[in-house]
């Protein structure tokens, strides 16, 4: 059986041991160990989901479904009781009809018929145990209120009024015991939950590893963070973190100081600029490089990363945009419209298509674009097939 202990600045850190073959058999070491807060936060969590309203619905079925299963099975009782009762009768009829003078068919009518009579006791013995396994009957009050019990056993125990003591009672009333198996090379625990009523719930939990604490910020950040450092400085890696929402491990908000203090404690080196020229012609640059190079607003950038005229990447949702600048986006920005290119309007109205069937057009390549920025008519032209090119086109 395993003990509690307490610890922490507070002595709220709970954890359970098994010490007793180091208390009294001079043990080296004790035999298992593991921390309280994790295994009690997934034993409640397996508590509630058996006290969901599903779960408790599928009971409530599985007890109706029970009943009725019981009482075609004591039918079959009945029936061996009766069958037996009719044998012992003829077996009596037989024995009573011989002649007195028949001694020796007299007595083994007479054991046949005693052993008749103990099949009709053993037959009414094992109707009785039968009838004494009922399984119970709801009420119509009772099934009302376990459609509704996990819900106000959740509220009652979450509730801050509950002191500790009460919510341990209405823990034992539902759980009978719990069986834990530490697994010291692979850090995990195998748990068997006994409910009341003799049904039982397994599985595997993992455990914190060495020098590890429940506080610690989970792995899929820390990835996150060590991918980010090489391309971006900590305020924009606490602001990536930021805009998914994600935390840290006492549940704060990443900032660009906590983010080098995880980067520190995981050995994560910080990011550095690189000074040195690129080896080819097509830097990878952000949105606001692009569009200084290519003479545009941001938000035209943008666009064209919505609209799919300009293809960019992101590290992770919520990253800054890493556009390629090569030649081939170069010559989508031209000072002048070249002729007969058409606006996106015009060219949706030539082809008889939607503005963004036109887009999509573009953004598959079967429609060549450029961007004019420069003079009073800046934006998109398309150059437009011809009528019979595009017949072509499309019967190809």
């Amino acid at each position: 059986m395993m003990q509690t202990g307490y610890s922490g600045t507070k002595g709220d850190c709970p954890r359970y041991v098994c010490s007793r073959a180091k208390q009294l058999y001079a043990g080296e070491r004790t035999c298992q160990s593991l921390g309280g807060r994790r295994l009690e936060q997934r034993v409640c969590d397996e508590l509630f989901a058996v006290l969901a309203p599903a779960s408790l619905a599928a009971t409530a079925a599985a007890l109706a479904q029970a009943d009725t299963r019981h009482d075609q099975r004591l039918k079959a009782f009945e029936l061996a009781v009766e069958r037996a009762r009719f044998e012992a009768d003829r077996a009596h009829r037989q024995f009573d009809a011989v002649e007195p003078e028949n001694r020796l068919v007299a007595r083994t009518l007479e054991s046949v018929w005693d052993d008749k009579l103990t099949a009709v006791r053993r037959a009414e013995a094992e109707l009785n145990v039968q009838r004494a396994r009922r399984p119970m009957r709801l009420t119509e009050t009772e099934a009302c209120w376990l459609a509704r019990a996990g819900a106000d056993m959740r509220a009652i125990f979450d509730d801050p009024s509950t002191t500790w003591r009460q919510r341990k009672q209405l823990l034992r009333a539902v759980l009978s015991e719990a069986v834990v198996t530490v697994n010291h090379e692979d850090r995990t625990a195998d748990v068997v939950l006994i409910w009341e009523g003799g049904a039982n719930t397994e599985f595997t939990m993992a455990l914190n590893g060495p020098g590890r604490h429940s506080r610690t910020t989970d792995e899929d950040s820390v990835e996150l963070v060590r991918r980010l450092a090489h391309h971006y400085d900590d305020a924009t890696i606490a602001a990536i973190l930021s805009k998914q929402q994600r935390r840290t491990g006492t549940g704060l908000t990443f900032t660009k100081t906590r983010v080098k203090s995880l980067r520190v404690s995981r050995g994560i080196p910080a990011f550095e600029p690189d000074v040195t020229p690129p080896d080819d012609d097509a830097p990878i640059v952000t949105v606001e490089t692009a569009a200084k190079e290519l003479d545009v607003n941001k938000s035209t950038i943008y666009r064209w990363l919505r609209d799919g005229f300009v293809i960019g990447e992101q590290l992770t949702p919520g990253a800054p945009w890493r556009i390629r600048l090569d030649d081939t986006l170069r010559s989508k920005v031209v000072g002048d419209a070249p002729d007969g290119w058409l606006p996106l309007d015009q060219a949706a109205k030539a082809l008889g298509v939607a503005r963004q069937t036109v887009l999509h057009k573009v953004q598959r390549g079967e429609l060549d674009a450029v961007h004019v920025n420069r003079g009073r008519r800046k934006g998109l032209r398309i150059r437009v097939p011809e009528p019979n090119q595009a017949q072509a086109g499309l019967f190809a």
